[in-house]
C-alpha cells in the first residue's frame, strides 16, 4: 500500500520519474527477453540519425543482460549515440561501448565516395541504394575498404567486390558481404 501511494506521489510531482527496476546483474534473462531486446537494439542502431553506409554497426547481446556494441563509424556522434539509446532499453543492465571512430582522412573520404559511387551506380547494385539504409556498408581506413552488410546474390557480393576493387587509390578490399539468398 505505502510503494502505492509513493507511485502516485511520484508520478504527480513535476519532474519525477518511477524508475523500472533492472535485472540484478548476477541474474540471467530468459530467452524471449534477450531476443527482445536484440530486435530493439537493431531498431535503436538503425533509427540513430548520423548512421549511414559508411558505418558498421553491430553487437551481442548476452543473457546477463550487457550489450556490447562493435564495429566503426565516422563520427565520434554517432558512438555516443548508439550507446544512449542502447541504455535506454528495457533490460539492459550494462552497455559495453566497443564501437572504433575512423580517423578523419580527406584521402579516405574521397575513397568512401567513389566506392559509393562505383557500387550503388552499377546497374545490377543500384537497387540497394533506395532503401532507407542501404545494405552494402563501405568502411574505409587508411585506404583499406571492408565491405559489409548483405546482399541477396552471391553474383551482388562478387560485383560489389570487383567494383570497390576498381577505385584508385584503394590499397585492399575485405568483403564480409554476407549472402541471403531469397526464395
Amino acid at each position: 500500500m505505502k510503494k502505492t501511494i509513493l507511485a502516485l506521489v511520484l508520478a504527480l510531482v513535476p519532474g519525477s520519474q518511477i524508475l523500472r527496476a533492472a535485472p540484478a546483474e548476477n541474474e540471467q534473462l530468459d530467452q524471449r527477453a534477450v531476443q527482445r531486446i536484440t530486435k530493439e537494439v537493431h531498431h535503436e542502431l538503425v533509427l540513430l540519425p548520423y548512421y549511414g553506409v559508411f558505418d558498421n554497426l553491430a553487437y551481442q547481446v548476452s543473457p546477463d543482460g550487457t550489450v556490447t556494441l562493435i564495429g566503426q563509424v565516422v563520427r565520434p556522434s554517432t558512438k555516443s549515440s548508439a550507446e544512449a539509446a542502447v541504455k535506454n532499453i528495457e533490460g539492459v543492465n550494462r552497455v559495453v561501448n566497443q564501437i572504433d571512430v575512423l580517423p578523419p582522412s580527406p584521402m579516405d573520404d574521397e575513397i568512401r565516395r567513389q566506392v559509393f559511387r562505383a557500387i550503388y551506380g552499377y546497374p545490377t547494385l543500384n537497387r540497394y541504394a533506395i532503401m532507407a539504409v542501404p545494405p552494402i556498408h563501405i568502411i574505409v581506413k587508411g585506404g583499406h575498404v571492408t565491405l559489409t552488410g548483405v546482399v541477396d546474390k552471391q553474383t551482388d557480393k562478387q560485383v560489389a567486390d570487383i567494383q570497390a576493387k576498381s577505385v584508385p587509390n584503394v590499397f585492399s578490399v575485405e568483403d564480409q558481404l554476407q549472402v541471403v539468398e531469397s526464395k
